[in-house]
């Protein structure tokens, strides 16, 4: 079967190759899928460049997200062939590739509605911005909601989440092309950071009282400004750094404002809770079937174009979620 195989660290136009290799073989606690799709992370870059966090041995393929359809379970699984699932392969074993199989407690249900696009833009983006709004910020209905980075695949996932929760939702994004996808995910609100002051439209469509929660996946001055027009007994929800720097929080600041700043790891939260992260999915998937949600999807490449993809995610020119087509 074929399969994109990283075989020396560096720049992944480089470095990625497409090979043959053998058909996989499922392990006794796995499920054995044909992949449909796959999508691309901005840490799939930084695998390749031997920069992440994790560093497989060589050599490996990469893809965390996948969807497709269930070739084979073991008996007594909750899962049957011809079933259509998503799954998380991981960095160690990825989902480029015709076949995978994967631990069965990384693979998902999904409805036979959802595209294989969506499904395999779905999992990261929605259970992270679910995780972060219902669990970490208890963001309630009426709140004023404000996510940065709104046309990105976290923003874009929380705008729709924090409108199907009924709270008045403002989103930042740069130019007019990602403020209009913002807009039109329902966002009541958008400001473009490159022509205007957040802090500035936060306070006054708020009548200075500020944001109730503060979504923040990008780090740096956007969440040392955040700081400025955060609501009294405020959340702000650390979500990554993708901004590049990550900023230093003065304690007496939180204390003279009285809000809270909250770390949302939902890495580890599916990691210790399993079980917990299962109830999510079936309530995100219920969101999805009544049309709340639905996965922003910048392009759909065909297989061998993965490199093509990644510069562009590497680059900042996409929007939401980049996918790869496995059939196209």
């Amino acid at each position: 079967m074929k399969t994109w195989l990283v075989r020396e660290l560096g720049n992944p136009e480089n470095v990625l190759k497409i090979e043959e290799i053998q058909y996989p073989e499922r392990g006794q606690e796995e499920v054995l899928i044909q992949v449909k799709a796959v999508s691309l992370n901005f840490f799939d870059i930084l695998l390749c460049q031997g920069k992440y966090q994790e560093r497989p041995e060589l050599p490996f393929s990469l893809g965390s997200e996948i969807s497709g359809i269930v070739v084979d379970a073991r008996e007594g699984s909750r899962f049957k062939a011809g079933q259509h699932v998503l799954a998380l392969p991981g960095v160690h074993k990825g989902g480029l590739a015709e076949f995978v199989s994967v631990p069965e407690n990384t693979v998902f249900p999904i409805p036979e509605s959802m595209s294989w696009s969506e499904a395999a833009a779905f999992f990261i983006t929605y259970h992270t911005s679910y995780y972060a709004l219902n669990n970490r910020a208890k963001l309630q209905e009426g709140e004023v909601l404000l996510v940065h980075a709104g046309a990105g695949g976290v923003g874009s996932a929380a705008i729709q989440l924090g409108k199907s929760i009924g709270a008045f939702v403002i989103a930042t994004a740069g130019g007019s092309e990602k403020t209009k996808i913002c807009k039109e995910l329902g966002a009541d609100i958008v400001i473009d950071y490159l022509t205007e002051d957040f802090v500035e439209v936060v306070k006054k469509e708020t009548g200075g009282k500020g944001a109730n929660v503060i979504y923040d996946p990008v780090g740096g001055d956007v969440f040392d400004r955040s700081k400025k027009c955060i609501a009294f007994d405020g959340r702000i929800l650390v979500i990554g750094f993708a901004g590049g720097t990550i900023p230093t929080l003065t304690t007496n600041h939180v204390l003279i404002k009285n809000y809270s700043v909250v770390g949302v790891h939902w890495g580890l939260f599916h990691r210790l809770y399993p079980s917990e992260v299962d109830n999510e999915h079936a309530a995100i998937m219920e969101l999805y079937e009544k049309g709340k949600i639905k996965p922003l999807i910048y392009r759909a490449f065909a297989f061998e174009q993965v490199p093509e993809a990644l510069k562009l995610l590497g680059q900042r020119k996409t929007w939401g979620k980049v996918v790869i087509d496995i059939e196209k």
